[in-house]
């Protein structure tokens, strides 16, 4: 496995702050739901370390995750999906969570299932950059 595997990778020229919003508004447009919002620069500058930006944006459909959870409730474990907004090497990137993977550690999941719901991450990622 590798990290292609396990997230959808773009650049964008948004700067980090319009990157964030550009994420919230493409998961608000596609009918997702925002749980939480991490700044783990903020976060980890409390605790006196130095880091990059960094925010971690939980998210959730309904519909996907009620399907995951019925087949094996230990996937919430995997759950929520995540877009992160990261500045790295100077460049912003808009980073998606691949729900695929889940099909990966649970066979109970058919790899279309969660197909389904990595064309919406990956079309929330697409949208933001």
């Amino acid at each position: 496995m590798n990290v292609d595997d396990f997230a959808y990778i773009v650049k964008t020229d948004k700067s980090f702050d319009d990157a964030v919003v550009s994420v919230l508004k493409a998961v608000e447009q596609k009918g997702w739901s925002i749980f939480q919002i991490y700044d783990i620069k903020e976060r980890l500058a409390a605790k006196g370390f130095k880091h990059k930006p960094l925010k971690i944006i939980e998210i959730c459909s309904g519909k996907h995750a009620n399907n995951f959870l019925n087949k094996n409730r230990i996937i919430s474990l995997c759950m929520p999906c995540k877009i992160n907004v990261l500045e790295e090497n100077g460049k912003i990137k808009i980073v998606g969570m691949k729900p695929t993977m889940i099909s990966q550690f649970f066979p109970e999941v058919d790899r279309k299932e969660a197909e389904q719901a990595e064309k919406d991450v990956i079309e929330m990622v697409d949208n933001a950059r």
